[in-house]
């Protein structure tokens, strides 16, 4: 195989893991391709709940043909007993000549010891193919490990001028149809979406997924510091299509019992985290609950305190903007609360990943630059 042949296919393998985003947390989405005398023999992904894993997925479908074969993995195959066996053993079990892997496995319970186990059965081990592109998309389940929080990805659908809505609130629809669908299929590819309380007073969304078939919804969540959300509004009435959860104060009394008691009889889940000096949830603390039960990519919806509150943390990795064609001047509310930037330096900045037109509006995805 040739540098060019190991790329080609381990972007099919990115492609193949990128179709279990949003269903297999806490486990990263992984793809898998394996390959015998330049054929493709083998193809695999992380399934919903995170099993099968992609390895016994491209080697159950490869049979015996995986023996002498190459295999392509995003990740490098684990080497400890959890629920199913090691992917690295079934690798050696299945008898391929050589695997290539994207990028390491930053676990304490993988750590090199994938890719060590392999070259100890006797395996060619390549790793680093197209490393860049393999980090971007395990990206959750790294910063999880390495932050205890999981990844944001901040979505702002504006005018040009970068409102939101109208002075009186008017806002439906600032951006067109094909945008909107983008939106839908992004809530798609992260395990939970989220909005403060007051987008969920004043909007009273559902956050769910539709238009694309029958797919797993991911958790829906409102951050509201008394639980101050609506009790029978469209969130917590569609429970039955997919978890509900409000982020509250942990602090004793803050939320009134019979509130809390309501909700959860409808079903909806309590999420306690610590409040930061201005009397607010602390977003650091509120991220850090939800890498506890396990979340690994946060599609967060707004409002504009919300985003602010997670920007001024440094906690946004992504930024993806629908921008329209329309002007809504300074009376528009704007798409960001107070920063409370006094210098340019101190604005956070990021780095333009994508831009292309989606309909009539542009989109165009950035990711955080490092300090």
């Amino acid at each position: 195989m040739t540098p060019e042949d190991d790329a080609r296919h381990m972007a099919h393998a990115l492609t193949l893991g990128a179709r279990g985003l949003g269903t297999v947390w806490p486990n990263p989405a992984v793809g898998c391709v394996i390959v015998a005398d330049g054929r493709i023999v083998g193809r695999g992904w992380t399934r919903a709940g995170g099993r099968p894993h992609a390895e016994t997925e491209a080697l159950a479908q490869a049979g015996g043909a995986a023996r002498g074969a190459t295999a392509y993995v995003t990740l490098e195959p684990c080497a400890h007993h959890g629920m199913t066996p090691p992917c690295s053993d079934a690798l050696i079990e299945a008898g391929v000549a050589r695997v290539v892997t994207a990028t390491g496995d930053p676990d304490p319970k993988v750590s090199g010891e994938g890719h060590a186990r392999l070259r100890r059965a006797g395996i060619e081990v390549t790793e680093g193919v197209l490393e860049p592109l393999a980090r971007r998309a395990h990206r959750g389940f790294f910063t999880r490990l390495s932050a205890g929080r999981p990844m944001v990805t901040l979505k702002l659908a504006t005018s040009f001028d970068g409102r939101i809505a109208t002075a009186s609130g008017e806002s439906r629809w600032i951006t067109g149809p094909l945008a909107r669908r983008r939106v839908h299929a992004e809530r798609m590819r992260h395990d939970l979406v989220l909005v403060g309380g007051g987008t969920a007073r004043a909007d009273d969304p559902d956050l769910s997924v539709r238009g694309m078939g029958a797919v797993r919804q991911p958790v829906r969540c409102v951050l509201s510091r008394r639980l101050q959300v609506p009790l029978q509004g469209r969130l917590i009435g569609s429970v039955g299509t997919g978890p509900v959860w409000a982020i509250v104060d942990a602090a004793p009394g803050v939320v009134d019992a019979e509130a809390r008691a309501r909700w959860e009889a409808q079903g909806g889940e309590i999420v306690a985290a610590a409040a930061a000096g201005d009397g607010r949830i602390d977003p650091g603390a509120a991220l850090a609950a939800l890498g506890a039960r396990g979340i690994t990519r946060v599609f967060c919806e707004g409002g504009g305190a919300l985003a602010a509150s997670l920007l001024a943390a440094g906690l946004v990795d992504e930024v993806l903007g629908f921008t329209a064609g329309v002007m809504l001047g300074a009376e528009g509310r704007p798409a960001l609360g107070a920063l409370g930037i006094g210098a340019l330096a101190e604005a956070p900045r990021f780095r333009l990943l994508e831009s292309v037109s989606v309909g009539a509006d542009v989109l165009h995805r950035w990711e955080r630059l490092e300090s």
